[in-house]
């Protein structure tokens, strides 16, 4: 993996490995909590914000976020991001116009910004998600968030 974990010494430490997974676990565990909340959302899948330079807006992963798409995105049979000009997120699959690692999206695709789904999820109604990713983050020596395509080629 690119990302580093920091070296634990001693018993009861866990190896790399076993704490990558954890953490993997966690990410999912707090996906699946997110969409099991009672907030109204309907992706239509226009992929609006899939285009980073037309929305203005890029999603910042956490290193567990990272972990959990760099897996994903490595399930697709890729090894590495292709840098892309457009603007567009590089998960994004454009001859299908779907997400390449949906199931795995990260957290900030899943309370996106889209009008036309809902519009963004109020912060005070995932707060104490964030809080758990940041958690994640802090266990892994991460240093907070980071744009998507560089915190997943990171990750990779």
């Amino acid at each position: 993996m690119g990302l580093g974990v920091g070296v634990c010494r001693g018993a009861g430490c866990m190896n790399q490995k076993e704490q990558i997974a954890k953490a993997i676990q966690e990410v999912s565990s707090v996906y699946q909590e997110l969409a099991a909340r009672p907030i109204e959302r309907n992706c239509i899948a226009r992929t609006e914000c899939c285009q980073f330079k037309l929305t203005g807006k890029t999603p910042y992963l956490t290193r567990g976020e990272a972990l959990l798409a760099a897996k994903a995105w490595r399930a697709t049979g890729r090894k590495k991001i292709a840098p892309r000009d457009d603007g567009v997120c590089p998960m994004l699959d454009m001859p299908s116009g779907k997400c390449l690692i949906y199931a795995n999206r990260p957290f900030a695709c899943r309370t996106h910004f889209c009008a036309a789904a809902g519009g963004p999820y109020a912060r005070r109604e995932v707060v104490d998600l964030i809080r758990r990713l940041e958690v994640i983050d802090e266990q892994l020596g991460g240093d907070g968030p980071s744009p998507l395509p560089d915190a997943i080629a990171r990750a990779l």
